[in-house]
């Protein structure tokens, strides 16, 4: 099969789809790989490192979109890149259709198999190829969000998430005990902050507090608990998830008028929509906007800027499934592994991830050589 790399082309974007090493694999198994010049120059892997691993280096996105049955990427494909798509070939990267009804109905145009990372399964029903960059992305809220609340950088409350001996640490409430949240979670705690976690599922808070030592506060997510412990947080970082939907929205606009001036909110979420009602997505180039006197960050691409560890973190998880896929043709792989084919949210014209066709609006449709 020929496996194609092209270039991300999302602004702030310096992830790849695959690395030499991951390539080498590949070629390993008998696949011809193809990776657009420059690709890998965001984790310092030049066209040279493609080549020694086995790729052929093209000159174009457009030559890669031509040539390759196999398309791997990080990000959502672009307008432009929608467009390149056609009938016989297969795309295998982040989709997060929940929140992007154009590059849904892009994507069902061009007719091409689509499998999203974030909704492949394991056999213990999580999503194992969300989970790196969920690990990265609760980490880097926890960063930002230190950052954020300086008064020289970006206007914060002017706090040090730990304080210092006689001076209070930070209030930290983090929506969601998943991965994510979980990671931010780590990090507050080694900052010294004051954090509290919420969730729905009583069994994950009783596994959050063994797992901190009660170094953390649980608290069960309801909409009045929320909006009290908003109104006192110095940061607030949403990291809700419902798998292929769009996320809940947990603190409304008008709790933003309770908040303390100069207060945070890191949107993990925003690739799904944003878990606050005022989120919007933002880049690293310009992460954060303030309404109401509060410092909203939604970079959409968050492990974006870190993107030698987050490369790697995630090739190590998606290798095994394009080997598959390669090995056996996307229908085959399909067809033969169940947690694989819960990617799959575009077929033959039509949304085949039921979520995300309610979601949408858009007719969902299952593809009939699916078993």
């Amino acid at each position: 099969m020929i496996i194609g790399v092209p270039k991300e082309i999302k602004v702030e974007e310096y992830r790849v789809g695959m690395t030499p090493e991951a390539v080498a694999e590949t070629v390993r198994n008998g696949h011809e790989v193809i990776v657009e010049t420059n690709a890998g120059i965001g984790i310092e892997a030049s066209d040279a490192d493609y080549e020694a691993a086995g790729a052929k280096i093209i000159a174009t996105a457009e030559e890669v979109f031509e040539n390759a049955e196999l398309i791997v990427k990080v990000k959502e494909p672009q307008a432009i890149e929608c467009a390149r798509l056609k009938p016989h070939q297969t795309l295998f990267t982040y989709l997060h259709l929940a929140a992007d009804k154009p590059q849904a109905e892009a994507l069902m145009k061009s007719g091409a198999t689509c499998i999203a990372y974030e909704t492949v399964t394991d056999h213990q029903g999580r999503l194992p190829l969300l989970m790196p960059m969920s690990q990265v992305a609760g980490r880097m809220a926890t960063q930002a969000a230190a950052t954020a609340l300086q008064r020289s950088e970006y206007g914060g409350r002017g706090t040090l998430m730990g304080g210092v001996p006689g001076v209070r640490p930070a209030k930290v409430i983090i929506l969601g005990g998943g991965v994510s949240g979980t990671h931010a979670a780590e990090m507050a705690i080694g900052m010294r902050a004051d954090v509290t976690v919420f969730d729905k599922y009583m069994p994950r808070l009783a596994e959050l507090d063994v797992q901190f030592s009660g170094a953390l506060k649980t608290a069960y997510s309801l909409p009045s608990y929320i909006e009290k412990e908003v109104a006192e947080a110095d940061v607030v970082i949403g990291a809700v998830l419902i798998p292929g939907a769009s996320a809940p929205k947990l603190v409304t606009k008008d709790m933003l008028k309770t908040m303390k001036p100069g207060a945070v909110l890191i949107d993990i979420a925003i690739d799904q929509g944003g878990c606050f009602e005022t989120s919007r997505p933002t880049t690293h180039q310009d992460p954060i906007f303030v309404e109401d006197g509060i410092l909203h960050y939604c970079v959409a691409n968050m492990p974006g800027a870190v993107p030698r560890t987050s490369t790697y973190a995630l090739n190590n998880m998606t290798l095994p499934f394009i080997l598959n896929l390669a090995n056996k043709g996307s229908k085959k792989a399909l067809n033969d592994d169940r947690h694989l084919a819960e990617g799959l949210n575009v077929a033959d014209g039509f949304i085949t991830y039921e979520t995300v066709a309610n979601d949408l609006d858009l007719p969902y449709k299952k593809p009939e050589w699916l078993n």
